[in-house]
């Protein structure tokens, strides 16, 4: 449900082309991640799916509408700007370990967030400075170490693959012939 809600957000920022109208559509969001469950809208499938999935665990998600915020509110994507945005967005992977779940595990799982969160948003701005930018940020992110446990295999082949997209410059995720062959070997070896 997370990764749906992302793509609901991106949509919203790239089809934004006025700043206050994307602010509006993003606030939304948070408002009703903030309510109650019960008091929330029916009949959204993801927004139903968080209810069902994510009841009492909206932080993170939360954090994700704010972290699509700062593309919209932000004229260049600067240091400051990218490290908000990459925060924001790979605050939901340290919460997907159940509590109380090792520090370590919850870092680790922020980690291949960031660097999954930095190469998506690569792949899809035009702006050369502003994607050598989030590129570079990303390949300082990226220089983790260690596996993942099985459980977070998913989560093992998204960072693979945001690895390999951002030393291919910031390419799409599954683009050429190598990223399912790179996706398989993260969901083997989890590394």
């Amino acid at each position: 449900m997370a990764l749906q809600l992302d793509r609901r957000l991106a949509r919203i920022v790239a089809r934004t082309t006025e700043p206050m109208l994307g602010q509006m559509r993003l606030a939304w969001w948070r408002d009703v991640l903030t309510a109650c469950v019960v008091d929330r809208p029916r009949g959204d499938l993801v927004l139903d799916g968080i209810g069902v999935h994510w009841a009492g665990r909206e932080a993170p998600l939360v954090a994700l509408v704010n972290a699509w915020e700062v593309l919209v509110t932000a004229e260049r994507l600067g240091s400051d700007e990218i490290a908000g945005f990459a925060a924001g967005r790979a605050a939901f992977f340290a919460d997907l370990a159940d509590d109380p779940a090792p520090e370590d595990l919850r870092a680790r799982l922020a980690a291949a967030g960031t660097c999954w969160a930095l190469a998506d948003a690569a792949a899809g701005v035009s702006d050369q400075d502003e994607r050598a930018a989030l590129v570079a940020a990303g390949l300082a992110a990226s220089d983790t170490a260690g596996r993942l446990p099985r459980a977070f295999r998913g989560v093992a082949v998204l960072e693979a693959l945001a690895k390999r997209a951002l030393r291919h410059g910031g390419r799409p995720l599954m683009e050429g012939r190598g990223a399912p062959l790179a996706g398989l070997r993260a969901a083997i070896f989890r590394a």
